[in-house]
């Protein structure tokens, strides 16, 4: 019983303490709103969240009319939780009418990572500390940390879970064990889905090419229709979320790839504790950003050592044989990882020129950085397993050691994290838009436009006003997403094209940027409001 409870305690002390080293407390408050209209995907996760639970014609498609309306956008696409947002939708009338639940969610991630972790290493460890070294440093990736002003991405517990679903063959060979990692990632975020798919795809392989005897045709048979039952599902969930309309490509897949030396440099100035952090080019240093730390570099060559030396207990040499399974998956989210567009230490490679239509193909995973994830994690696990090889003694001795090197090198790292958050410490709400006016202009017009139609040219004052907007049930005209419909971009073109033209709906209150140009017809509804031009409604709602 003693023993049952320190190990609740460790379950429960872990996840807290890399919480609490990397995020501000006060983040925990669902009331606490205004550290996320700040300009970052924090704040477009948590005003799509605010726009659903406050549309009274929203439903179960997790969509929203609120937000780049009249086309209305899904969860999926403001990049906030659709599986959270079908979790609250039933309670919206009850819940405060300003609400985050991004700080409470990055709790529950650090929680479930601890979880299965814990649930991954313990029928392998040799002893009780081994088991609780290995935990923290699954716990301890700097990938892991750098993706919280991303939430939905900081649940990295998917990846663990899908390798506890794996590294068993009873429960990898059913497909019921598959179910709940698989829909949970179609209902958090999409690249998820690639990942934990990727993992169960290699778990089918492994049954369908090792399975023998009689039955093995009539086994086959069903796994076919049971996988295509499953993809048949997912790919249901991906339509029901919006998936299947016509979106704009981009065409930068490549962009935002994983440099070659990304393992062992931390890229970002005020990463670097212990290694030297060398720029990379610009968006690779966050979304290709693949750093392990050195105490988890060292972890690896460790345990090519221990592999190579030691002899393998049974729990330990099914668990690593299984994880040979997930070569050919790996090296293709590795491929696409990299891209066609390679480099290293900021210095672009020779490029690998692909047909217009792959790339267009390939943006979807545009970001394709982030496909290295499970590749990260498998070799952090198949690492603890080999030093586990070295018994209870000195494993626990040699992960200590490698553990309190990488909390060192991670110093630096979560201070410059926690500083993100701190802005939690201040509970107002509203810093761009403190002017009273806001609320009654906002209040009496119909709905609420952006001139020019770009969010990102001022996301905290984007954020903000549609914040204050959605929250009274007027619609914005606007969205920033990640993905835009051919028919949202023609809509948004003609309405430029009639503002330039000084054809003004006189029930609308545009928000003017910068860049924007006052038409000739507008100059009488001009104000400005906390140095921002605004052309006021004159018509009541």
């Amino acid at each position: 019983m003693r023993r049952q409870l320190v190990q609740f305690f460790l379950l429960a002390f872990i996840p807290a303490a890399a919480f609490l080293c990397a995020f501000n407390p006060a983040i925990l408050d669902p009331g606490n709103v205004g550290w996320l209209l700040q300009g970052t995907d924090l704040g477009e996760n948590a005003l799509g969240m605010q726009a659903y639970l406050h549309d009274p014609t929203a439903g179960w498609a997790t969509s929203t009319q609120l937000l780049n309306h009249p086309d209305g956008t899904t969860l999926l696409f403001t990049d906030s939780n659709p599986l959270l947002g079908l979790l609250l939708k039933p309670f919206a009338a009850m819940l405060p009418s300003n609400l985050q639940i991004v700080g409470p969610w990055l709790l529950f991630c650090c929680m479930m990572q601890a979880l299965f972790a814990w649930a991954i290493l313990r029928p392998h460890a040799p002893g009780f500390l081994a088991l609780w070294c290995g935990v923290a440093l699954c716990c301890a990736l700097p990938t892991w940390f750098n993706r919280f002003p991303h939430s939905n991405l900081f649940a990295h517990f998917l990846i663990l879970w899908a390798l506890w679903v794996f590294i068993e063959p009873l429960r990898a060979n059913k497909n019921r064990w598959w179910l709940p990692p698989l829909v949970l990632s179609a209902l958090i975020h999409s690249y998820f889905l690639i990942m934990v798919a990727a993992i169960w795809g290699s778990a089918g392989m492994a049954q369908f090419l090792t399975v023998r005897g009689s039955g093995a045709l009539a086994i086959r048979l069903r796994m076919i229709l049971s996988s295509l039952g499953i993809l048949a599902m997912l790919g249901g969930i991906a339509l029901w979320q919006g998936a299947g309309e016509a979106f704009v490509s981009t065409g930068s897949y490549g962009a935002f790839a994983m440099p070659i030396d990304a393992l062992w440099n931390p890229a970002n100035s005020g990463y670097g504790h212990l290694m030297p952090a060398i720029a990379q080019r610009e968006g690779r240093g966050f979304e290709g950003y693949q750093y392990l730390g050195l105490g988890i570099l060292l972890l690896l060559g460790t345990a090519a050592l221990a592999w190579r030396t030691q002899s393998v207990p049974v729990t330990q040499a099914t668990g690593l044989g299984r994880l040979r399974w997930l070569l050919p998956a790996f090296v293709v989210l590795t491929l696409l990882a990299i891209s066609s567009f390679p480099d290293i230490s900021g210095t672009p490679l020779p490029r690998l020129a692909l047909p217009d239509a792959a790339i267009n193909a390939l943006d979807l995973v545009r970001a394709s950085g982030r496909l290295f994830w499970p590749v990260a994690y498998t070799m952090v696990v198949a690492a603890i397993l080999c030093v586990y090889r070295l018994g209870a003694a000195q494993s626990a001795r040699l992960l200590a050691v490698l553990l309190a090197i990488q909390l060192v090198d991670l110093r630096t790292m979560l201070a410059v994290v926690r500083k993100q958050s701190a802005a939690a410490s201040d509970p107002v709400r509203y810093r761009r838009t403190v002017d009273l006016r806001w609320e009654q202009m906002i209040k009496s017009a119909r709905d609420v436009s952006f001139v020019p139609a770009d969010a990102t040219l001022d996301l905290a004052l984007f954020q903000e006003v549609a914040w204050r907007a959605v929250s009274i049930q007027r619609p914005v005209r606007l969205a920033y997403t990640a993905r835009t419909s051919l028919r949202t971009q023609a809509r948004l073109l003609r309405e430029e094209a009639d503002f330039a033209a000084g054809r003004l709906a006189p029930d609308r209150l545009y928000v003017l940027l910068p860049s924007a140009a006052v038409p000739s017809t507008a100059a009488a509804r001009l104000v400005t409001l906390d140095g921002v031009r605004v052309i006021a409604p004159v018509k009541q709602r």
